[in-house]
Formats: structure tokens, sequence, C-alpha cells
């Protein structure tokens, strides 16, 4: 097949949900197949009226010929897959494929009205997106004439209420960049990693408070933040703030901490919490759907209600408490994790784009 995705933005920024996009990418061209990924410099009307401005249209040109809309970065994409950078989505720049693949509810309104030519629709879904846009707006785009395909259960669930059907393909997991480098019983038992994100809705304010907290009870306690934005203001010594962190430094990251803590107040699936799974911490995370894809509570997890600083210290302070707790958490999530392969997602997305 000729597989086509289409993308909001550009790739130049770590996004969970970007990387599974790229994830799919690679695996698809694995499989033999022919793949495209297409980046939008505008989607909204608003925007593309501002191309007619010769200062936008060239910063649009400056982009395109220095490639600074890739993923090169942070991501190792297949030299196959081939990338595009196009001023807005209008179909006049779209290929012509067997499937196109809308990752977003933006992308979704434009995907809707391409040609047959341009190949069956699709629509992965990988969050409700009413941070980006409104309410209404996100389930409008769930009603258009595209096959959902939906990365969690409860997605499955919702769109279901709102009577539409979807394939269910959970996340795959990168194991050759993830894994145990140092044995958990060998960790700082105080050291604990985060990741910090501006956006409400993971949940940082509470994480930041509940390390706040573990640290007037535990003052050995080491906490390593990292994200894509700056560090927040007022950080203590004792936090240390990875901005942008490379591959290699992220999985140095997890493996040195013994506790991982995911505070998301909702999330689509969850990566950190998941690759840091992998590489052997013990995580204390939020009782939020997209985390109960892979983690169960008290099986390979800690799990507290969203929201709640104080139930996220406790369970922080809960496994320095016990080690053998945190050490059997840690090797239940190791074990437990192993089954979230990318092979198994790519080959359940080639299925649904043949068939569907």
């Amino acid at each position: 097949m000729n597989v086509h995705f289409v993308l909001p933005t550009d790739g130049t920024v770590p996004v969970g949900g970007y990387k599974v996009v790229y994830e799919y990418a690679n695996g698809l061209v694995r499989l033999g197949h022919d793949v495209t990924v297409t980046h939008a410099f505008y989607l909204q009307p608003a925007q593309v009226r501002q191309l007619w401005r010769p200062r936008h249209w060239m910063t649009f040109l400056k982009r395109w010929a220095l490639r600074r809309y890739t993923p090169e970065s942070w991501f190792t994409l297949d030299p196959a897959v081939k990338l595009r950078f196009v001023p807005w989505l209008h179909h006049w720049f779209m290929p012509a494929s067997d499937a196109v693949v809308a990752t977003s509810w933006e992308t979704a309104e434009w995907v809707a009205g391409y040609a047959p030519r341009h190949g069956r629709r699709y629509y992965l879904i990988q969050h409700f997106e009413d941070w980006s846009g409104d309410r209404d707006q996100v389930l409008r785009t769930w009603q258009l004439p595209l096959h959902k395909i939906v990365i969690s259960r409860w997605l499955e669930a919702l769109v279901a209420q709102h009577g539409e059907s979807s394939s269910y393909i959970t996340n795959g997991l990168d194991f050759k960049a993830f894994g145990v480098d140092v044995a958990p019983q060998d960790r700082d038992p105080h050291a604990v990693a985060m990741l910090y994100h501006q956006s409400a809705w993971k949940g940082s304010r509470y994480g930041l408070e509940a390390l706040m907290q573990v640290r007037a009870h535990c003052p050995t306690l080491k906490a390593t933040l990292f994200g894509v934005c700056p560090a927040p203001a007022g950080l203590p010594a004792w936090v240390s703030y990875h901005q942008l962190p490379s591959q290699r430094l992220l999985r140095e990251i997890y493996n040195k901490a013994a506790i991982f803590l995911a505070p998301s107040l909702t999330e689509g699936w969850g990566l950190p919490p998941a690759e840091a799974m992998i590489c052997g911490a013990a995580v204390v995370l939020t009782d939020v759907d997209g985390h109960r894809e892979f983690a169960q509570a008290d099986v390979n997890a800690l799990m507290c209600p969203p929201a709640n600083a104080d139930a996220l210290a406790q369970g922080v302070l809960a496994l320095m408490a016990d080690p053998s707790l945190r050490l059997r958490l840690a090797q239940a999530a190791s074990e437990s994790i192993q089954r979230f392969t990318w092979s198994r997602a790519c080959q359940a997305m080639e299925r649904t784009l043949a068939t569907n």
C-alpha cells in the first residue's frame, strides 16, 4: 500500500502523538509499504490567509528548504519514509495514496474533504483533544466519514457513546531505545523522575507539590524532571531539570530513577511511565483511563486519584519506605510491559488500513 499520514504541525519538538505516527511510518515501511508523512505549516483559514503576505510565505519557504520540519533531532526515521512540508492541507498539496490518515481533529476536517484519489480515509484518535479545540468542534470531527482508529479502550467506548465504531490498536513501545541498564536494587531508593509539562491536564503542578511534600519527610530526595519547555521558575537545588533530553539521556534518567511519578489528569495512553517501566522504575501514577491500558493498581504500579498531591506523595513515600514493594512492582512492570511491541501494533495497523 501507499500510506499517507497527515500531521497538524512540524515535527521538530518531541510530542508523544507524533512519536506514535513516526513509529507507524517506520513499521509500515519495514512491512514493505510506501509511507509518506505530511506536516502542515498552517491549519486554519485565518492562518492560511497570512500566506498572501510575503513575510509569511518566505518563512515557510525557508523552513521547507532547510528541512526545519523534521523530527531528526529527537527521532530516527527510516530513510524510506517520505517527509513533506506543505503551506496548508489543501488537496492541491496532497499526494495520491491508498490510505490517508488524519492524526488530530484539525487534520480530520481536511482529510474528510479529500477526493478518492487520496485513498481510503482514516482518523487516528489518540486523545479527546478538547485542549486544542472546542469540545463540540472535536466531537463533530468524530462524526465525519472517516474510519476511526483508537489507541485506548476508553477512547473506543467514548467514540461508541457518540454513535461511531472504531478499530482498537493499542500503542507499541521501543524496546531497543529503552531497557534496564541499572538493576532496580542498585538504584538510589530516594531518586524520583517526572515529566514536566506546562499543559494543565498533564498535572505537573500536583506532581511538583507532591515532590515538595516528599522532600519534607525525606531530606535525601533527589528529583529529576525533564520536558520540552524551559524549567519552571523557582526549582530548588535538589531538583534537576533537562530540557529536550536526547534519547540516550532520557534512558539514563529512567535508569537512575527508583521511582517514576506520572501525575496526569487525563491521558490518551501515557508513554513516559510505560517507558520508565521498561527501564526498571517503579511507577506511581494517577488512576486515569490512559494509564489503565498498561498499569494495574498494586500489581505493577501504585495508582492514585488524579489532582491529589497528597495521594501522589504518599505513594512515593510508601515505595521509599518499603524496598520489597518497590522492587516487586518494578519487576512486575518490566515483565507486563513487554507485550506492547511495535511489531504487533504495526501489523494490526496494516490489517486495518487494508481491510476497512
